[in-house]
């Protein structure tokens, strides 16, 4: 039987509407922060795309009010789970903006893990976002994912990623992170989110690059899902490279 669900989330950010606006309306903005690649057809009866991991998720538009509101829905699954989702926009003073989400719908038997993982997922994506606009305003990233599953669990793999970014000890906010990938430019940066032992997020000059733990009831993933800001980027290199330096890790 399902389960019917709502989430709610407000995060506040240094941009003004319309640059939040292009954030989370359209398929380049959105690919700035979020998982996967998302394509837009803009405006209400529009349809949203997100590709992830070879999985295409489709919504259909249901509010389309630029600067103000854009809301979408899945269609019903054949077990009637379904989602819905609304982000709302409220300009401040100062050029800010305060955005609230509302995520709904149904979800299906193991609904307290999902729940449980949306809300932990949105802090660190909501927190990308936040970067994204304070740091990089007025640019677009080019996503590069990586996946490994089975690393053995978050007390196992923290250490090793801690390791592997030149960290000694805990990680945490505001260290400083060296670290080399095979065939890509070296990495200098500084730890900016630390929602241990789910996430960490490492921003440089030219990237935000996020870690994320999916924990053990769902597959036991080191999920890598990073925002590249420099210019003429090639994903499929990126993407080998750091599956590769996800493969060389010592977990599992």
């Amino acid at each position: 039987m399902g389960h019917h669900f709502e989430l709610r989330k407000d995060v506040e950010l240094a941009a003004t509407p319309e640059q939040v606006w292009e954030a989370i309306a359209t398929g380049p903005g959105i690919d700035s922060w979020f998982m996967g690649r998302t394509e837009v057809e803009p405006g209400e009866g529009g349809r949203t795309r997100l590709t992830m991991a070879g999985h295409v998720e489709e919504s259909t538009i249901t509010a389309w009010e630029p600067g103000k509101r854009l809301a979408d829905r899945t269609e019903p699954a054949p077990d009637g789970t379904f989602m819905a989702m609304e982000y709302l926009i409220e300009g401040r003073d100062q050029g800010s903006t305060t955005l609230r989400l509302v995520q709904s719908g149904v979800l299906g038997d193991d609904w307290e893990t999902e729940y449980e993982a949306m809300g932990i997922g949105w802090d660190m994506y909501l927190g990308t976002l936040a970067a994204y606009l304070a740091h990089f305003p007025g640019r677009t990233a080019t996503p590069v994912s990586a996946f490994r599953p089975g690393v053995g669990g978050a007390d196992r793999v923290w250490p090793v990623v801690a390791e592997a970014l030149g960290v000694a000890g805990p990680l945490a906010e505001g260290q400083r992170v060296r670290c080399t990938v095979a065939g890509l430019p070296p990495i200098e940066g500084v730890v900016d989110l630390a929602g241990l032992p789910t996430y960490v997020g490492v921003r440089t000059g030219d990237a935000l690059y996020r870690f994320l733990h999916s924990g053990a009831d769902r597959g036991d993933a080191l999920v890598l899902g990073h925002h590249v800001f420099a210019p003429g980027q090639d994903p499929a290199r990126a993407e080998r490279a750091w599956q590769d330096w996800l493969a060389a890790l010592p977990v599992g």
